[in-house]
């Protein structure tokens, strides 16, 4: 635990496999703002500058996929003011996505319902995911009103009405078919997935995906997550031995 106190050398990540997707799990930002005795929404701002930070550099590394959790169908029983606050930052951040990311080649998707969210943010998530779409760089999904078992019921769902319509042959339901029916459809399962703060768990996170991810848990909260942080992950995955269930 020491180490992460220290302030690191950056690792010089070029010779080292790189993950094709990684997952990263947002987590301290409210910890990080308590410990300087500051609002709980000055940690989810200082927390949304990393993310901005490791997105970009994820994608100038040569990351394909990267998924981070922003906000969970959990995530609606905080108090009120803190809601409303992050909903104002996310409309902040998606305004700035717009002008800020709009010569980088990172294509933005977001996962998760968003059926809940008010019409300016809805718009304003369609906005950057249309303006992007036709990039040909990394794929950056943010999971908004994500929860990974409500992802599995509604592929359920999707299935059974298959089913019922004769679309779709019980005998055919599969794997594939399966993870063909989750918002992560077309792309490759993470094969790490991070976690700061320290804490030990999955949090209702790719639960389906992560079958054979490799999770990295970093004693570091968020908002002081920085890119030698995320070279030291990268080098702890290549140091596993990964079987998916072999010898």
């Amino acid at each position: 635990m020491a180490f992460f106190k220290k302030k690191k050398e950056q690792l010089d990540i070029s010779q080292l496999e790189l993950p094709k997707h990684i997952g990263i799990i947002m987590d301290g930002n409210g910890r990080w703002a308590k410990k300087r005795n500051l609002p709980r929404s000055a940690g989810h701002n200082a927390g949304g500058k990393t993310f901005r930070k490791i997105t970009r550099y994820c994608s100038d590394i040569g990351i394909k996929y990267l998924t981070v959790y922003a906000f969970s169908t959990e995530n609606w029983k905080r108090p009120k003011a803190e809601i409303d606050a992050l909903m104002k930052l996310f409309k902040d951040y998606l305004e700035e996505a717009l002008k800020d990311f709009k010569d980088d080649s990172i294509v933005v998707r977001f996962i998760g319902d968003k059926t809940p969210f008010d019409d300016e943010l809805k718009a304003l998530m369609i906005e950057n995911e249309e303006g992007s779409k036709d990039r040909d760089g990394m794929v950056l999904n943010i999971a908004m009103n994500y929860g990974s078992r409500d992802e599995i019921v509604r592929c359920v769902k999707n299935i059974a009405m298959g089913v019922k319509n004769n679309e779709i042959n019980i005998d055919s339901i599969d794997e594939k078919l399966i993870s063909d029916n989750l918002y992560t459809a077309n792309q490759p399962d993470p094969d790490l997935i991070i976690r700061p703060s320290g804490e030990y768990r999955i949090s209702n996170f790719l639960l389906w995906q992560s079958a054979y991810t490799e999770f990295v848990i970093m004693n570091k909260l968020w908002p002081d997550f920085d890119t030698s942080d995320l070279d030291e992950a990268i080098k702890i995955f290549n140091n596993r031995n990964r079987r998916f269930g072999g010898i």
